[in-house]
């Protein structure tokens, strides 16, 4: 944990928040902390600082908490990822999570088992759950934005034209597609396909729908190992 996370929720009084969670063990355990250490906090959606340890229980500990700085600058990117195998999820969402990323659309796609979508890893709490480790990896506060889209062609047809327009907008394909864009500053939309890639007909799709397709080289990539590597050669 490089950054403690705290919630309106945990403060009881305007500077002061007592934790009782994960994190209060996390602090105690790991980190080693005793009274009057500090620690660098951040309040989700809100700016970071550096908090004071003023009590430790056996339940719970208290926090002095003073927040005065931005969270690093996000990336420029809405990331559209056909939706991976449920083990990957965890991965996938605090990776995004931690490099930057804010707008995150887990989309469907004709090599996404239907199964998929009835994972428990699909829940709002525990996306939450997962988005807050990478959040705390990265040193940030602001909570990535993640949407779930469960039919291809509407979304395609019907609202990608829209966003796609004014950014440059990339669909990560090995066939029929330049090499990689040196790395830019510019708003971006990037679209990734599942294990297997896209099929013809949805590449055709997202060529009309003003995505350009790329590839990384003659080696094909797991999508998790795909989602850093695109996001570190792009920005």
């Amino acid at each position: 944990m490089n950054l403690l996370l705290l919630s309106p929720s945990d403060f009881i009084s305007p500077t002061t928040a007592e934790l009782t969670d994960r994190r209060r063990d996390h602090l105690l355990n790991i980190h080693k902390v005793e009274v009057g250490d500090e620690v660098r906090v951040g309040l989700i959606n809100d700016l970071q600082g550096l908090a004071t340890v003023t009590d430790i229980c056996s339940k719970s500990i208290r926090l002095d908490v003073s927040l005065s700085k931005e969270s690093p600058k996000a990336l420029p990117l809405t990331l559209i990822l056909a939706l991976p195998r449920p083990k990957m999820l965890k991965r996938i969402f605090q990776t995004v999570a931690t490099m930057g990323v804010k707008k995150l659309i887990l989309i469907n796609s004709y090599r996404v088992e239907k199964s998929y979508w009835q994972t428990p890893w699909l829940q709002e709490n525990t996306i939450r759950e997962q988005l807050i480790l990478g959040l705390e990896q990265g040193v940030d506060t602001v909570m990535p934005e993640v949407r779930l889209v469960k039919r291809f062609k509407p979304f395609v047809e019907d609202e990608l034209p829209a966003l796609c327009q004014g950014r440059r907008a990339l669909v990560a394909h090995p066939k029929q597609a330049i090499p990689c864009p040196e790395p830019s500053e510019e708003e971006s939309l990037l679209v990734i396909g599942p294990e297997g890639g896209f099929i013809e007909y949805e590449i055709e799709k997202l060529n009309q729908a003003g995505c350009q397709t790329i590839h990384l080289g003659s080696r094909i990539l797991r999508v998790e190992t795909a989602v850093p590597v695109l996001l570190a050669k792009l920005f």
